[in-house]
């Protein structure tokens, strides 16, 4: 008998739970710093340019079918971008799922460094990215 093998999936959650429902609670020029924490919790990813931003992640993975030999399935893969001004408002939200991470073009002609806002958010996602294309690491491992 197969005493520890189990026949259901097994679901491995990171990061904010039900991020998506909880964005949504957040209002333009009306939430504040606490209230974000408040409802969606302390940031994954923190950063200061001109303003602050707040980097919020939710990665739920799934182990596929027995004849796939345990490979990791990616049910969802959330960002949240918060981009909170001097005062403390909430003055920029952007929500991305896995469906528009793959939309996301990237530009891989720039070679110089730039440290902005932009680039920050960049190399995040572009970092998220490589992770959904192959959340093992196997393919950075041949390089």
């Amino acid at each position: 008998m197969f005493a520890h093998c189990s026949l259901n999936k097994v679901v491995q959650h990171h990061g904010v739970h039900n991020l998506e429902k909880k964005q949504t609670k957040l209002k333009l020029n009306y939430t504040n710093k606490n209230d974000i924490i408040k409802i969606v919790g302390p940031p994954s990813t923190k950063s200061t340019f001109d303003n602050d931003i707040y980097i919020y992640i939710e990665r739920k993975t799934s182990s596929s079918k027995i004849t796939k030999l345990g490979k990791k399935k990616l049910i969802t893969n959330n960002v949240l971008v918060l981009e909170i001004d001097s005062s403390g408002l909430l003055v920029n939200k952007s929500f991305y799922n896995k469906d528009d991470m793959k939309k996301i073009i990237f530009d891989e002609s720039s070679t110089s460094i730039n440290y902005t806002k932009k680039s920050f958010v960049y190399n995040f996602l572009y970092s998220i990215r490589q992770k959904i294309d192959d959340p093992l690491g196997k393919k950075r491992a041949k390089n």
